[in-house]
């Protein structure tokens, strides 16, 4: 990234202003990067080991699928999923406050003794689910936050300061190359004043 300066006093001094500025916030930048890395570890391992958790309950109950057959599907249904949000490292993140399910009344004499353990077995992987979906997408949203983070990171370390003490480095030379000469020709036209005074 090319940046543009004049080299004059103007423009030096805008110049430091946004070196300063950018130097002041390259270590804030770097740790929100690695804090949201950390979270996005988190969230990660937090979701995967929901995806096992879930994976065990379902093989764990494959022997029932025969008495599923019996169940009447619209018993139970999700109601609700309630969520608030949270800031990480200047990121909103939402939070699964609560799952709320709807169970339609049932007789108990009328239909199978297992309804009960079945309604619960249903919002046990209903709500393990729903928390892995809520855990994946909070992970790819911080990655996302964190990527953008990175990158900001990279341009301040990589382009920008280097960029701006370089075009700085230039002005100042010039300058000090322009009063150099200012210097120099004072100093002739001194003397050349000397000489004619002298003759």
């Amino acid at each position: 990234m090319a940046i543009k300066f004049q080299f004059n006093k103007t423009s030096l001094n805008e110049l430091n202003k946004q070196l300063k500025m950018r130097a002041k916030a390259l270590p804030t930048l770097k740790n929100k990067e690695s804090a949201l890395r950390l979270e996005v570890q988190k969230a990660k391992e937090y979701a995967g080991s929901l995806s096992i958790k879930l994976e065990k309950l379902i093989a764990s109950y494959s022997g029932m699928s025969r008495l599923w057959n019996e169940f009447e599907p619209d018993l139970i249904k999700i109601e609700d999923v309630k969520i608030s949000s949270v800031k990480i490292a200047g990121v909103h993140i939402p939070v699964l406050e609560e799952i709320l399910f709807d169970v339609r009344q049932y007789s108990l004499f009328g239909n199978p003794a297992w309804y009960y353990d079945g309604l619960q077995i249903l919002k046990n992987m209903a709500s393990i689910g729903i928390e892995y979906e809520f855990y994946h997408n909070k992970m790819t949203m911080l990655d996302g936050a964190r990527k953008k983070t990175t990158q900001k990171v990279n341009l301040y370390e990589k382009v920008q300061i280097p960029g701006y003490s370089e075009a700085i480095r230039k002005i100042k030379r010039f300058l000090e190359d322009e009063e150099n000469l200012s210097k120099s020709a004072q100093k002739i036209v001194k003397k050349r004043q000397e000489e004619e005074a002298g003759l």
